[in-house]
């Protein structure tokens, strides 16, 4: 028999949610936001945009489908089936938090307030939601869904010398888990150099949107970014130090044909994590090398 699809609606708290909970009341949030100079109008209405957006979104989940919502903070606790469909309602980068955790599942990039946000990932309004789902319905390859319609987008991955793995969508950041330096061997093909950093930073053809692009632009590289739906990773050292002991040569470049980019520690500890989830991280210790490559997996997004 057939597995029916299950619909998720993954979204996160908004801000008015956040400040209910920590102050308990609409009206000590009311006071609190006075005492900033802020109203709550602003949040009202944004609070507004993304209920709405979650109900049209549930009223267009097809009626012989399995359906379920899932919070931004759950994501790495929740076992995902072939058979989803992820709907992702609320700003871009809840799109790249959830891909990590994805196997091929087809996301749906939903943005209950297009002035606000980029749409870059959250492509779709909430009164689109019907129509592409009735075409994942029809889709004759439940694995190939929307065929046409969907683009595959690269992730990036880090890789320890004992199996342990990370994705992201737009980027991976290494370094130290506090302020200090961090400390390491970069190593690149036939290339090495010892290095004193604020860290490295590795990122996708989605992540040339975000913050490797406030990296490439800054330091007015002669070269491009990936762009959308290429393969290519974009790498950046960044504030790499010159001194007897550390080179700053190499600090930038591509990762191009499957190349991967070595970190070997020299700190007691360097943490790595991505699309900007802390919580979700790997660390390695003095003398332990990190891989970072393009993933064998892809995020599909219609």
């Amino acid at each position: 028999m057939t597995v029916a699809p299950r619909a998720l609606v993954v979204s996160r708290p908004t801000e008015y949610d956040h400040l209910l909970a920590r102050h308990g009341s609409r009206s000590q949030v009311e006071f609190v936001l006075s005492g900033r100079g802020r109203s709550l109008d602003e949040l009202d209405r944004s609070h507004a945009h993304q209920q709405e957006a979650l109900q049209m979104v549930a009223a267009a989940v097809p009626v012989d489908w399995r359906r379920a919502s899932l919070d931004r903070a759950d994501l790495d606790r929740w076992l995902f089936g072939p058979e989803d469909v992820v709907i992702a309602v609320g700003q871009d980068g809840l799109v790249a938090n959830v891909a990590k955790y994805l196997s091929g599942q087809p996301v749906v990039g939903v943005d209950p307030e297009p002035t606000r946000n980029a749409g870059v990932l959250v492509r779709h309004r909430p009164d689109r939601v019907a129509a592409i789902l009735r075409r994942v319905a029809a889709a004759s390859a439940p694995d190939e869904p929307c065929t046409g319609t969907a683009e595959l987008r690269s992730l990036v991955e880090l890789a320890t010398g004992d199996g342990r793995s990370l994705r992201a969508l737009n980027e991976v950041y290494i370094g130290h888990p506090s302020h200090q330096s961090a400390r390491y061997s970069l190593v690149l093909d036939r290339a090495a150099e010892r290095q004193s950093s604020s860290g490295v930073l590795v990122g996708t053809a989605t992540g040339a949107t975000s913050w490797c692009r406030s990296v490439h632009r800054e330091r007015r590289l002669d070269w491009a970014l990936p762009e959308t739906t290429s393969t290519d990773l974009a790498w950046f050292v960044r504030e790499a130090w010159p001194s007897p002991s550390s080179g700053t040569d190499l600090t930038a470049g591509l990762l191009v044909d499957g190349a991967e980019l070595v970190i070997e520690s020299e700190s007691d500890r360097l943490v790595a994590f991505g699309d900007g989830i802390e919580s979700d991280r790997l660390e390695i210790g003095w003398g332990e090398r990190l891989r970072i490559r393009r993933s064998a997996r892809s995020l599909l997004l219609l």
